[in-house]
């Protein structure tokens, strides 16, 4: 029996990996939506529709609250569930959805802190809404990297600590809130940031 090469192995091996790298890529976004179903309470049942049998090319387009880059892609860019009453901790799997620019967890009641890698694992948001809940911690300096956001609301929480002068350094912001939270401090220099669009 003829045998293989050592390097025709390892270009074998490549292959695999890299036909595995790309299935990975093609369900994160929907093991993303999973996993925020999976980890919140949700009494009023408005994440029925989430139906993960399916499992066809688009399907978590048609998802209550989900938009993606077209009806054919499995790519979410943004997840809108304000004032859904869903219940529990900041869902941590959202971060596979790693080409959102737009997240509204608004009115609902997520707990915990804010994961201090958000800006890392979402690059790309342009509008973060986390207003009216109950999170509680410190804001992570870290949000200062989200370069593209244009609105950041973190409004009517329980947050706690100082406000990060990092934020001073978002360019592109518009709207910003930091209201009825128990935060220390303001941002940097009062220019820093429109007077008109901060709250609190």
């Amino acid at each position: 029996m003829e045998r293989k090469s050592i390097p025709s192995l390892c270009l074998g091996m490549l292959g695999i990996l890299a036909c595995l790298t790309i299935s990975n890529g093609l369900h994160s976004d929907t093991y993303c939506l999973r996993s925020i179903k999976e980890s919140l309470a949700d009494p009023g049942h408005v994440l029925s529709t989430w139906d993960f049998r399916k499992n066809t090319e688009g399907f978590i387009c048609r998802f209550v609250g989900v938009r993606c880059s077209n009806n054919q892609e499995n790519l979410v860019l943004a997840v809108s569930l304000r004032d859904a009453g869903l219940i529990g901790p900041f869902p941590i799997g959202i971060r596979n959805c790693t080409a959102m620019q737009d997240l509204d967890l608004s009115g609902n009641y997520l707990s915990g802190s804010i994961p201090s890698n958000l800006a890392y694992d979402l690059p790309y948001l342009v509008s973060l809404n986390l207003s009216n809940n109950n999170l509680s911690g410190p804001i992570p300096p870290s949000i200062a990297y989200f370069v593209f956001i244009n609105v950041l609301r973190l409004d009517n929480n329980q947050l706690t600590g100082r406000i990060p002068l990092e934020l001073s350094q978002l360019d592109h912001i518009v709207e910003f809130s930091v209201a009825n939270n128990r935060l220390l401090g303001f941002l940097g220099d009062p220019g820093s940031i429109p007077t008109c669009y901060i709250w609190g």
